[in-house]
């Protein structure tokens, strides 16, 4: 499509745009639910703390203390100043939007502390959704959704970018809105609509030559191609009253001009003369010093793909004049890992001309920020040579490296309180200013993990043991966790000896529920990917790779703990993740993983279930032939017997939701030999007495399934079922096996994509819930006179 064609399409559908939902955020409110029973519950986050990639923090100019955050796709944040945690605002995003958990920009009106808007969606490629505006006028207790035909990119190359959206500090109804493919937007009436902005150049970046090839150009544009309109900056001053006058945008392209500034409003652009044109530089980000100074930060990548050159400039705009003030050279330090670099970000301090930050991407030896109190004419390292770190209040944070360090800000009530973001949330320093005269890093700043409340972790896999940890929990990224009390950040961190990266499966003893395994993939390779506890996952014991290139996957133990049942996921080509190189088939090991050996009679990929009750019986079941199998011989040989069950046999395996999630998986319940259930996607089914499979009404889809305590007065656990119930989407439980169910979430708590369900079976009621990018909470029945 070309530029002018999205013009139209803009100017065309956002004309009659309005807002189209205004959904509340209370604790307890529930929507009306056709046909199912519903039951208040309580949901609070499992702390963990971070574990995802914070892109950028906005400070309300003239509030203190009020500031928010996005990420790439779990979400944004108000921050708590009083508590120094972060409450979050978009757990009302449903799954049928929840494209919009991904937040590319977020601004806040100047003139009115209870606005705010956030420009949402996370992906642009071609089988992306449109992404929308969210505003709100209560500071995002509640929000309008305005749609707009546009794509944005929360989730891809250049996230951590400047804040594309800005609103003029001189009349809040105008707003203007960088986008990567779609040009410069704006709107004058808060955001109802919005129109493109005609006088703005061209933001497309221009492809190398010799990239005829269709994947190079994927890739290219995946990796290496500039990330459109990242910044817009409303300039002080001017004079007219009802409207700022001046503008500046930065325009992530390479090979040619890229700072823009506007003198009427935003109708006509220019390019700011003199400014720095490399073939290989493109801006980062921009900010605008009290003095007028303008900076910009440059590098060959918009990140976080690596970068390997990088500057800084700093443009007086009373005088025209550019001048490079960059702080360290790329590769100007010889035999050093690390040693190209280039600049993610730049900020100045609101209430101090002259004072300046600048931070580097994959600096030499480890991440820095630069200060400089002269604009730029000299600079400090400020977090090894004179800072210190304080992991205590999330102490697995101190186990990752600092890594993907993308935007910093300074508090603009606040000189001494700079905060920075990283792939695992981020760090602030309440005590700044030492770092300008510190000896030592002894002696300097103190930082301390800034992502108390925020959650944007995966869970891949979720345990409640009888006995033990209340919750032994396994995510993407950072490996996973044994929380004792659920409301406190794990003292003793992630899981270690070995570390692992990715933890994807987690599996106990039905009979030994202290024996636990974990598959995923270990930290830098230098471990098996698998590992054995006795002790409820405090300690551990590295088995052996089944194969060759054997990570992640699924796991399952023996109800006594002496087999284990191991299907590593599929190695899939680097250049393109939907091909598949290779399959494994499940592998069983009677030796804690120290040898292994192929389940005969399965096919490849298939993931096994074992019963609670028998150490020598495990199940598996193949969607796609509809055959469920069986082993009685402790997983060395499996039976197959086609079942037959309602509806059509499946064909194509990514419309059955996320293939991550809980459902298309046998399921057996605790205490109880053979009792076998089937929880499909389009379907829950439980085991006859006959060996035939019975469908349980209501339920029409199904993403996720557990079985909990059962109710009082009961022998049967209750079931837990995240999908399409009575028509309606949402959690339920079910008390009497699926006779009926009651609803138990509610509009404020969809969190976009659930995964995984784990009910508890110490207390009933309780259920855990494993998000897509907003950690794991856990939900109780709400008792009466709790708030």
């Amino acid at each position: 499509m070309t530029p002018m064609q999205r013009f139209s399409l803009v100017r065309r559908l956002s004309a009659g745009l309005s807002a189209v939902a205004l959904l509340a955020s209370s604790s307890l409110f529930s929507a009306p639910c056709a046909g199912a029973a519903e039951q208040a519950y309580v949901w609070k986050n499992v702390r963990m703390g971070g574990c995802g990639f914070v892109t950028g923090i906005v400070f309300h100019p003239a509030e203190p203390g009020l500031a928010y955050c996005r990420t790439d796709m779990g979400g944004a944040y108000r921050r708590d100043s009083e508590k120094a945690e972060w409450v979050p605002i978009l757990d009302w995003i449903t799954l049928e939007n929840v494209n919009l958990m991904g937040v590319e920009s977020l601004a806040v009106d100047p003139s009115d502390p209870d606005r705010v808007y956030l420009a949402c969606g996370t992906n642009t490629d071609a089988t992306a959704p449109d992404g929308a505006v969210l505003r709100s006028a209560d500071r995002g207790r509640t929000f309008e959704m305005i749609p707009v035909p546009v794509k944005f990119g929360a989730n891809e190359n250049g996230r951590g970018n400047g804040e594309r959206m800005a609103v003029d500090p001189k009349n809040g109804n105008i707003l203007f809105l960088g986008t990567r493919h779609d040009g410069l937007l704006q709107s004058t009436d808060r955001g109802s609509s919005w129109h493109r902005v005609t006088g703005f150049p061209d933001a497309a970046d221009a492809a190398p030559e010799g990239l005829a090839d269709l994947s190079a150009r994927k890739g290219w544009l995946f990796a290496q191609a500039g990330a459109g309109v990242i910044r817009v900056i409303f300039a002080p001053g001017g004079e007219s009253k009802d409207k700022s006058d001046r503008l500046y945008a930065a325009l992530s392209v390479h090979g040619r001009a890229s700072i823009f500034e506007s003198a009427d409003g935003g109708k006509s652009w220019e390019a700011v003369p003199g400014q720095p044109v490399k073939a290989d530089l493109l801006p980062t980000d921009m900010d605008l010093a009290p003095d007028g100074n303008l900076y910009v930060s440059y590098g060959t990548n918009p990140g976080p793909w690596s970068m390997t050159d990088g500057a800084v400039w700093r443009c007086d705009t009373a005088s025209g004049a550019w001048t490079d003030i960059t702080p360290a050279r790329s590769g100007a330090i010889p035999n050093v890992e690390h040693s190209l670099f280039g600049y993610c970000s730049v900020a100045v301090d609101p209430q101090n001309p002259g004072v300046v930050m600048a931070m580097p991407f994959w600096y030499v030896g480890g991440e820095e920020i630069f200060r400089s109190r002269d604009s730029g004419e000299t600079w400090r390292p400020i977090l090894r040579e004179a800072g210190k770190f304080d992991f205590s209040r999330i102490p697995y944070s101190a186990i990752p490296i600092l890594h993907w360090l993308f935007d910093v800000e300074v508090d603009p009530f606040d000189a001494d309180h700079l905060l920075f973001t990283t792939g695992f949330g981020g760090m602030e320093s309440f005590d700044l200013r030492k770092s300008d005269t510190a000896a030592s890093p002894a002696q300097g700043s103190t930082w301390v993990p800034m992502m108390a409340g925020i959650e944007e972790s995966v869970p891949l896999a979720l345990l409640a043991p009888t006995e033990g940890a209340t919750l032994v929990s396994a995510v993407g990224d950072y490996g996973g966790f044994v929380h004792d009390d659920l409301d406190a950040f794990v003292p003793e961190g992630n899981f270690k000896n070995p570390r692992f990266d990715n933890t994807t499966g987690l599996a106990l003893a039905g009979l030994k529920q202290l024996e636990i395994v974990r598959v995923g993939a270990s930290w830098k390779g230098l471990t098996a990917n698998i590992a054995f506890s006795r002790d409820g996952g405090r300690s551990w014991t590295t088995g052996t790779n089944c194969e060759e290139g054997a990570k992640n996957g699924s796991v399952t133990l023996s109800a006594d703990g002496s087999t284990c049942v191991w299907t590593p996921e599929p190695q899939r080509d680097p250049r393109d993740w939907r091909a598949i190189r290779k399959r494994f088939a499940p592998h069983v090991s009677t030796d804690g993983g120290a040898t292994w050996t192929v389940c005969t009679g399965l096919p490849e990929d298939t993931r096994v279930t074992a019963d609670p009750v028998n150490p020598a019986r495990f199940y598996a079941f193949d969607v796609f032939t509809r055959t469920f199998y069986e082993s009685t011989d402790g997983a060395k040989t499996f039976q197959g017997r086609r079942v037959s069950l309602e509806g059509a046999i499946p064909v194509i395996p990514d419309q059955r939701g996320d293939g991550r999630g809980g459902q298309d998986q046998v399921y057996a319940a605790p205490g109880a030999e053979g009792q076998v259930w089937l929880a499909l996607f389009d379907g829950l089914y439980r085991i006859a007495d006959d060996g035939s499979f019975a469908r349980v009404p209501h339920v029409t889809e199904l993403r996720a399934f557990s079985f909990g305590k059962g109710a009082p007065g009961r022998d049967n656990p209750a079931l837990f079922v995240a999908g399409i119930v009575d028509g309606v989407r949402g959690i339920y439980r079910s008390d009497d096996l699926g006779q009926s169910f009651v609803r138990i979430s509610d509009a404020a708590h969809q969190w976009g994509s659930l995964l995984l369900l784990c009910g508890d079976l110490r207390r009933y009621g309780r259920v855990y819930v494993g998000t897509h990018g907003r950690g794991a909470f856990y939900g109780d029945i709400h008792a009466s006179g709790e708030e």
